[in-house]
């Protein structure tokens, strides 16, 4: 897919981030929009942006896209209402990110993460791609990953859980659609300033300390744009490419994983040391069962 111009892409998380940059770069090339984000007001004022800037919003709807029952409603409308039908592109960028250890994790991290981060994209799958097969015309998923989908980040447990998981489907979907001329592009962004980085919260320490705030300013001093983000999403379906990195060191330890395991594994095991001396979790201990000692 060479040009985006009068082609319909249906982005998730469209309010900030990455996916209002690539929103407002997509509308600048011509794209007409359909958007999506939990947050009604962001979202509104994506939209005011995009048009002010020229652009063409023909859809935006505040939804929770772990819920299948609003993702579904969405893509009902989408393909009844007006000319047009199917999507072009479908750009799953929407997601939530919680850190932690084993001791520090809450049950509802793990599921939050992966109803939203996982299932979330999964709903907009099951939603839009049908239809764009049954129009036979082509077009392109975008997956967002992380990072924490290619390599074993310390304390993204919950976090990997998910991205791995939609860099499997990834995986699969790039030779499950080819057949129907829809490519696939996986993005695997490094660190990147977005809001998220103001509210990520790290089980078991405190987010607004001072410590945590200077951390806080040193990961943005560091990380890429969300409008670097966006060139690199849209630049890899131009160019029909599969994976997608924002981040060189990111590129380095992924390329160690798969030809120098060795070094990879020393790599890690000192960016997990890093991170117990820099964050300090407060561990949470499971609590003593009523009764009795345990065994």
């Amino acid at each position: 897919m060479k040009d985006l111009g009068r082609r319909r892409v249906f982005i998730t998380g469209a309010a900030g981030g990455i996916g209002r940059a690539t929103a407002e770069r997509a509308a600048a090339e011509g794209a007409v929009l359909l958007l999506t984000d939990l947050d009604a007001e962001g979202l509104d004022a994506t939209v005011d942006a995009v048009r002010a800037a020229g652009g063409t919003v023909a859809y935006a709807r505040a939804a929770d896209i772990s819920s299948y029952e609003q993702v579904r409603a969405m893509a009902d409308e989408i393909h009844d209402s007006g000319p047009g039908g199917p999507v072009d592109v479908v750009m799953n960028i929407a997601g939530i990110s919680a850190w932690g250890t084993v001791q520090t994790l809450e049950h509802r991290h793990w599921r939050a993460l992966v109803e939203v981060d996982l299932m979330g994209p999964v709903h907009v799958i099951e939603s839009f791609l049908p239809a764009m097969v049954a129009a036979g015309r082509g077009g392109h998923l975008v997956n967002v990953s992380s990072a924490a989908g290619l390599i074993g980040l310390p304390w993204h447990a919950a976090y990997s859980a998910a991205k791995f998981g939609l860099r499997g489907i990834s995986e699969v979907l790039r030779f499950d659609l080819r057949p129907h001329r829809i490519g696939v592009t996986l993005v695997c962004p490094g660190a990147v300033a977005t809001p998220l980085t103001e509210t990520v919260e790290i089980a078991g320490v405190d987010r607004d300390s001072p410590r945590m705030r200077r951390l806080r300013a040193a990961f943005r001093a560091r990380a890429a744009s969300p409008e670097h983000v966006a060139g690199r999403i849209l630049d890899g379906v131009r160019d029909g490419r599969y994976l997608v990195h924002t981040s060189r060191g990111v590129r380095v330890l992924y390329a160690l994983q798969r030809v120098a395991p060795p070094l990879y594994v020393l790599a890690m095991r000192a960016a997990n040391r890093a991170a117990t001396r820099l964050l300090r979790p407060a561990v949470r201990t499971a609590p003593r069962p009523a009764g009795g000692d345990a065994p």
